[in-house]
């Protein structure tokens, strides 16, 4: 496969998600793919861990969306940036309990590590500040760093 093509099969999780079309996101995906979130420092093994895990940030954000603004690939492996965004309108289940809607809007930025075998992902390591995502949406305390990370994001 060429790198064009493992940069667009990378890409399918993001697409999916921002339109929650969860038989996409299954796709490129090995059935056994070693998922690493490390936001929530959360481990998942076998894609219908990976699929239950983005339902529930669709969930808790629904109209949510992800762009990816840069895309590596060398060997087996693809690298991407990605600006995930949403509003908090539903249940957030996370590793400390569940937060409820605060119906405030965030923007998140993240790293993607995703390694093939052949055409499908067995790999997946997702990098994100967490408690960036948490002040933003009001239930963590917001310094004046907070603000000057959302310009650098929209700047994006």
């Amino acid at each position: 496969m060429t790198a064009e093509d493992l940069i667009r099969l990378a890409s399918e999780n993001v697409e999916a998600w921002s339109s929650g079309d969860w038989e996409r996101l299954r796709a490129p995906f090995s059935p056994d793919v070693r998922y690493y979130e490390l936001g929530t420092q959360r481990r998942m093994r076998g894609i219908d861990e990976l699929v239950e895990s983005y339902k529930g940030w669709k969930s808790a954000c629904p109209d949510g969306t992800g762009r990816v603004t840069k895309a590596f690939a060398g060997g087996n492996t693809v690298a991407l940036e990605v600006i995930w965004s949403g509003t908090h309108t539903g249940t957030l289940v996370g590793p400390g309990g569940d937060i409820p809607p605060t119906g405030k809007s965030w923007m998140e930025p993240a790293a993607q590590l995703i390694t093939f075998e052949g055409d499908k992902i067995v790999e997946f390591h997702h990098y994100f500040d967490m408690l960036t995502l948490l002040q933003q949406i009001g239930v963590a305390p917001r310094s004046a760093e907070v603000e000057s990370i959302e310009a650098v994001v929209a700047a994006m």
